[in-house]
C-alpha cells in the first residue's frame, strides 16, 4: 500500500486500548470527510433529483427513545429487547402520523430487530447501532422465493440486523449516525468454510413501499449493506457505506425486484459491487417474475475491487428502464458491469449509463453472458437472457488497464448496444488493453481505444448516432465530488482502517 509498519511485539492492553481509540477516531474523521463531501454535493444548486419519489415528511410528532425501554448505550449491554419493545410500542400507539424511534448518542449493541409501518428510525449524531458478534442465537429465515436458497449457501439465511416485511412509510435517517454490522466474524467464518447458512444483510426491507434511507453511515456489513427486495417507491440518498476491500459479498446497495427507486449522492467503498440491480436467480427468479424497473442512480462515488455500477448477475425476473448518471469510481475492478448467464432467462433492456469518470480501474466496461454460478443443477439451460437497448455514453477514464469486454451468448439476443463518446486511456506510457468482443451487435460513436468490429457496423445504428457529444468541460468531473478530496480519503482509509484493523 506504499506504507510499511513494523510490529516488534504484541501490544500491551494499554497500547491496544490506545490503538482502538485511534481506529475509532480514524473512522469518525473519515466519516466526517465523506459526509462533508456529500453535504457539499447535495447543497449545490440546480442539481437534478429523483428524491421527490417519496416526499419527505415532517418529523414525526410522537417520539420514543430506545433508552426509555431499558436500553444502555455503553457498547457492552445487549439492547435487543429494548429495540424490540420500542418498535412494539410504536406499533401499538398507532399515532396518526406515525412515530419516531430515537437513538441517542452512544454505542447501542443489539441483535436483529424488526421495524414497523409509519415509523422513523432516527440516529442522533454520535449514535452507533452495533450488531452483536454472538452469531449463535442469530435467527434464521426462509430463503427469498426468487432465489430458492441463501445467496452464499443452500438452505435458509440469517435475518438482517434491521429488517422489515410488508411495511409502508418507513424512514431510516438521522444526523449521520452509524449502523455497524461488525461483519468480521461472519467474513472469517465464510473464509474458513464453516459458515452454516448465508450471512445477514445490514438492512433488508421486503415487500414494502414508501421508504426513505438517508444521512446514515453503514459500516462493516456481514453481507449486502442495503437490500430492498420486492419493494416500490424507495429513496436512498446521502448515505455512506464502508467495508474493507477484502470483505466478501459486502455490496453497497442492491435493489432487487424493486420498482420506482431513487439512489443519489452516496459514497460507497466496499468489498463487492458498490451498486448492483438484481431480480432473482435462475428458475426461481423466472417463476417469481418480479422485474426491477424504473430505477435512477445518480451522483455515486466510490471504490471497490469489483464493480462500481452493476446490473446482475441475478436478473431472472428482468431489469428495465434504468438511468445511471454522474458516477465516479476509482481504484476499482470494473467501472460498469452488466452481467448475466445461461439459465438466467429474463431481460436487461432500456438502460442508459452516462457521464461516468473512472480512474485506476482494471476494466472500464464489462458486458458478459457467462458470469457467476447457479443456485442448483435444476436450472433450464435453454433459458437464455436478452440484453437489448443498452446505451453507455460520455465516459472518461484514465489509468485504465483494459478497455473492456462485451461477450454475449450464442443464439441469444445481445443487441443495440451503444457506446458513445467513451474515451479511455492507460495513463503514462502504459498502453490500454483492447476491447474484446463476441456474439453481440451494436454501434460505437467517438470511442477510444478503437472499438471492435461488432461495434463498427454501419447498418442500423440510428439508435446510437443521436447521442450528442456534450462539451468537454461538462465531462471533466462527472460528479459533484472533489476527486482530490476523495483520493485523499482513499489514502487515508488505507492506513488507519485496514492496516490498523489487521494489526488489532
Amino acid at each position: 500500500m506504499g506504507n510499511e509498519f513494523s510490529v516488534l511485539t504484541l501490544p500491551t492492553s494499554a497500547w491496544r486500548a490506545t490503538m482502538v481509540r485511534l481506529q475509532q477516531r480514524s473512522r469518525l474523521l473519515l466519516t466526517a470527510m465523506v459526509v462533508a463531501a456529500l453535504s457539499s454535493s447535495s447543497s449545490a444548486g440546480g442539481q437534478e433529483t429523483c428524491s421527490g419519489l417519496v416526499p419527505a415528511l415532517p418529523r414525526r410528532e410522537a417520539r420514543v427513545s430506545v433508552a426509555s425501554f431499558g436500553g444502555v448505550g455503553d457498547g457492552r449491554t445487549l439492547n435487543t429487547a429494548a429495540f424490540v419493545s420500542a418498535v412494539a410500542s410504536i406499533e401499538r400507539r398507532r399515532a396518526p402520523a406515525g412515530a419516531e424511534l430515537h437513538v441517542p448518542p452512544g454505542v447501542w449493541l443489539t441483535g436483529p430487530f424488526n421495524l414497523t409501518s409509519h415509523m422513523t428510525l432516527f440516529l442522533a449524531r454520535g449514535a452507533i447501532i452495533r450488531a452483536t458478534q454472538d452469531t449463535s442465537s442469530w435467527p434464521l429465515m426462509e430463503p427469498l422465493p426468487s432465489y430458492g436458497r441463501g445467496r452464499e449457501l443452500p438452505g435458509g439465511r440469517y435475518i438482517s440486523l434491521i429488517h422489515g416485511n410488508g411495511l409502508q412509510d418507513v424512514v431510516i435517517t438521522g444526523e449521520n449516525g452509524t449502523i455497524d454490522g461488525q461483519g468480521s466474524v461472519w467474513w472469517s467464518t465464510w473464509k474458513k468454510g464453516t459458515l452454516p447458512f448465508t450471512s445477514p444483510h445490514l438492512l433488508e426491507l421486503m415487500s414494502s413501499s414508501d421508504i426513505i434511507v438517508s444521512n446514515v453511515v453503514f459500516q462493516d456489513s456481514p453481507l449486502w449493506n442495503i437490500h430492498p427486495v420486492y419493494c416500490s417507491n424507495v429513496v436512498i440518498r446521502n448515505v455512506t457505506i464502508l467495508a474493507p476491500h477484502d470483505s466478501p459479498y459486502t455490496d453497497g446497495i442492491d435493489p432487487d425486484s424493486c420498482s420506482n427507486v431513487c439512489i443519489e449522492d452516496c459514497y460507497i467503498s466496499t468489498g463487492d459491487d458498490a451498486i448492483a440491480i438484481k431480480s432473482g436467480w435462475d428458475e426461481y427468479g423466472i417463476a417469481y417474475g418480479y422485474p426491477s424497473s424504473n430505477i435512477t442512480v445518480r451522483r455515486i462515488t466510490g471504490s471497490t475491487p469489483f464493480a462500481g455500477f452493476a446490473i446482475g448477475s441475478e436478473t431472472s425476473g428482468g431489469v428495465e428502464n434504468i438511468l445511471a448518471e454522474h458516477l465516479s469510481f476509482f481504484s476499482s475492478g470494473v467501472g460498469i458491469n452488466i452481467k448475466t448467464n445461461t439459465g438466467r432467462g429474463g431481460f436487461i433492456r432500456n438502460v442508459t449509463i452516462s457521464d461516468v469518470t473512472l480512474d485506476n480501474v482494471l476494466y472500464g466496461l464489462s458486458i458478459a453472458g457467462d458470469v457467476a454460478g447457479h443456485p442448483d443443477d435444476q436450472y433450464n439451460k435453454s433459458a437464455l437472457p436478452m440484453v437489448d437497448y443498452l446505451t453507455i455514453k460520455n465516459v472518461r477514464g484514465r489509468n485504465i488497464r483494459n478497455a473492456g469486454l462485451i461477450k454475449g451468448i450464442a443464439n441469444s439476443t445481445f443487441s443495440r448496444i451503444c457506446l458513445s463518446n467513451v474515451k479511455l486511456s492507460g495513463g503514462g506510457a502504459r498502453i490500454i488493453g483492447p476491447w474484446k468482443c463476441e456474439a453481440f451487435s451494436g454501434s460505437a460513436v467517438e470511442v477510444q481505444p478503437s472499438p471492435c468490429t461488432e461495434l463498427t457496423s454501419t447498418s442500423g445504428t440510428s439508435f446510437c448516432t443521436d447521442s450528442a457529444t456534450p462539451p468537454a468541460s461538462s465531462l471533466h468531473v462527472s460528479s459533484s465530488f472533489d476527486m482530490k478530496l476523495l483520493n485523499g480519503i482513499l489514502v487515508y482509509m488505507s492506513v488507519p482502517l485496514y492496516i490498523l484493523c489487521a494489526i488489532l
